[in-house]
C-alpha cells in the first residue's frame, strides 16, 4: 500500500525520502509507521488516511469518458485530475439543488445537438444563444480580455465555467496541459465546462468551444482537443470542428480573403482578428481549402515549434479573489456566498467548495460581490 500510494503520487523517490526519511524501512517491513505518520504520509500523497487500512489497492477510474487523444490517450489519470475532477463534481451537484430548490427550469440548449448534425450548423447555434460576435472579438485589444468575455457570454447562458491551473487553491498542485486540457460534465440543470488554465490563453479559447459542443451534444468527456485532421470521424473531431467554426466562421474567413503564400503570417494576422490561436487559424486555412494539406502539415509543425520556444511557464499570481472567481465562476461564487450568509448552506461546505478556510476570506469575498 506503501509503495502504491508513493508511485501514484508521482512525487520523486527523493522528494519523499527527504519528507519521510524512514520510509524505505516501512516499506522492507524493518519498523511500522505511526499513525501520525501515516497521516502525514497521507497528505504528502494525496492518498485518504482510511485507504492505507484496505487490503490491496483501490481501483480507481475515470468518472467520464476519456476521450483524449495521442500520448494521454488510456493513461492513468494523475491524482491532481482525479480530484479536480471530484471537487467540480461537487460543485455541479450542490448549484443543480440550489436551482432545483429556486425552481429553475432545465436548459433546452443542453444535449440539443447530435453527431449527424453538421457541426457548422451546431457552431452557428452555439453562437446564437451565447451571444458570440466575430466584430466585437475583433475590437477586444487583448487574448486576457477575449478569453474573460467569452467566459462570460457562456456563463451567461446557466453553463458553469471554472478555469485552473491547480487542484483548488493548492499552487503545488499543478494540472498538466499535457495529460488533459479541459472536460465537461453535462447536466440539464448546470452544466459545467473546466479549463486547464495552465495551457495558453488563446488555447483555452478553442478548449472552451470544444468542451461548449459537448455540452450541445449531451455527452460528458474529458478531452485534449487537437487541431490535427484525424481519419476517423469520432466524437472529439466533431467537437474540434464545431469548436473551430465557432471561432473562426467560414463566412468571416472567406471575406477577409487571407493570402497563404506565407501560411504563417497570414495566420498571425488572422489571430489578431478572431483572438485564437495561430494554430486554429492554420486548421481554418485547411478546412476552407486555402491551403493545401502539404502546405499545412509543414506550417503547423514549424508554428509547433515556435510556440514551444516561447512557451513560459510560472503563469499566475495577481489578486486572489480574482483568481478564485475565476478558478470557480462568478455564478457558482455568487450562488454559494448568497446561499451561506442566509444560513441555508453550512459555512462549512461553502469553505469546502471554494477551497478557502477562514470566515475572514469569506466576508472578503462577499464584500467584492456587494453581499455584505
Amino acid at each position: 500500500m506503501l509503495r502504491w500510494a508513493a508511485e501514484r503520487s508521482g512525487i520523486t523517490p527523493e522528494t519523499l525520502q527527504a519528507r519521510l526519511p524512514r520510509l524505505v524501512d516501512w516499506e522492507k517491513g524493518r519498523a511500522h509507521p505511526t499513525l501520525r505518520n501515516l497521516e502525514v504520509f497521507a497528505r504528502v500523497t494525496h492518498v485518504s488516511f482510511g485507504t492505507f487500512f484496505l487490503q490491496k489497492p483501490p481501483e480507481e477510474y475515470l468518472p467520464i469518458p476519456d476521450l483524449r487523444r495521442g500520448r494521454a490517450a488510456g493513461n492513468q489519470p494523475s491524482p491532481n485530475l482525479l480530484e479536480a475532477i471530484h471537487l467540480c463534481q461537487l460543485r455541479q451537484d450542490w448549484y443543480r439543488e440550489h436551482l432545483q430548490r429556486n425552481k429553475a427550469r432545465p436548459l433546452p440548449f443542453v444535449g440539443s445537438a447530435s453527431l449527424e448534425q453538421p457541426p457548422e450548423r451546431t457552431a452557428q447555434e452555439i453562437a446564437r444563444t451565447i451571444g458570440l460576435n466575430v466584430e466585437e472579438r475583433r475590437r477586444i485589444p487583448t487574448w486576457t480580455e477575449a478569453l474573460r468575455r467569452f467566459r462570460e457570454q457562456v456563463q451567461g447562458v446557466g453553463v458553469l465555467v471554472m478555469a485552473s491551473g491547480i487542484v483548488g487553491n493548492n499552487t503545488r498542485r499543478k494540472l498538466d496541459p499535457d495529460e488533459f486540457r479541459g472536460f465537461a460534465l453535462v447536466d440539464s440543470y448546470a452544466p459545467l465546462v473546466f479549463i486547464n488554465s495552465a495551457d495558453s490563453r488563446s488555447a483555452q479559447m478553442f478548449t472552451l468551444a470544444h468542451e461548449l459542443a459537448h455540452v450541445w451534444l449531451g455527452q460528458s468527456a474529458l478531452s485534449n482537443p487537437d487541431l490535427q485532421p484525424q481519419p476517423l470521424d469520432t466524437v472529439e473531431c466533431w467537437c474540434d470542428e464545431a469548436a473551430a467554426e465557432l471561432l473562426v466562421p467560414r463566412e468571416q474567413l472567406l471575406d477577409s480573403k487571407p493570402s497563404t503564400e506565407d501560411p504563417l503570417h497570414a495566420a498571425q494576422e488572422l489571430a489578431k482578428t478572431f483572438k485564437v490561436s495561430t494554430l486554429v487559424c492554420l486548421r481554418r486555412l485547411y478546412d476552407t481549402g486555402l491551403l493545401p494539406r502539404a502546405a499545412f502539415q509543414r506550417a503547423f509543425g514549424e508554428e509547433i515549434a515556435r510556440l514551444r520556444r516561447l512557451e513560459t511557464k510560472g503563469k499566475g499570481g495577481g489578486d486572489f479573489f480574482n483568481t478564485l472567481q475565476t478558478r470557480v465562476g462568478a455564478p457558482f461564487a455568487r450562488a454559494l456566498l448568497t446561499s451561506a450568509l442566509e444560513g441555508t448552506t453550512l459555512y462549512t461546505e461553502a469553505f469546502r467548495l471554494l477551497g478557502i478556510r477562514k470566515m475572514s476570506t469569506l466576508r472578503q469575498l462577499a464584500r467584492k460581490y456587494h453581499l455584505d
